[in-house]
């Protein structure tokens, strides 16, 4: 036995998970932006909120999702991408919150 390890599919599987995660994150922006459009000037600054985390998930996410190896970040992807979709569910809240009141 040589002691290389054989990563299989592995890697592949990763890249889509992350793919899939920033696709998911889009539409939320999206529904999130088209929710905020109509309710004036608040509305508007949560929708760049949204557009905010958006860009910040793209950023984080975008290295793995293209299969570059590791994102700059130094192993923190996941935490600050958790951090980034607690944003969106505290967003969420917010726009639903306005549209109920």
């Amino acid at each position: 036995m040589s002691g290389v390890r054989d990563p299989g599919l592995q890697p592949e599987r990763t890249r889509l998970a992350w793919r899939r995660t920033l696709l998911t994150v889009t539409v939320v922006t999206a529904l999130a932006v088209r929710l905020a459009a109509d309710d004036g000037p608040v509305g508007a600054l949560l929708a760049g909120v949204a557009v905010l985390l958006w860009g910040a998930v793209l950023a984080l996410c975008w290295p793995r999702s293209i299969g570059t190896g590791a994102a700059p970040s130094g192993g923190r992807t996941l935490p600050l991408v958790a951090l980034g979709t607690v944003g969106f569910a505290l967003l969420g809240v917010a726009l639903t919150a306005r549209a109920l009141g």
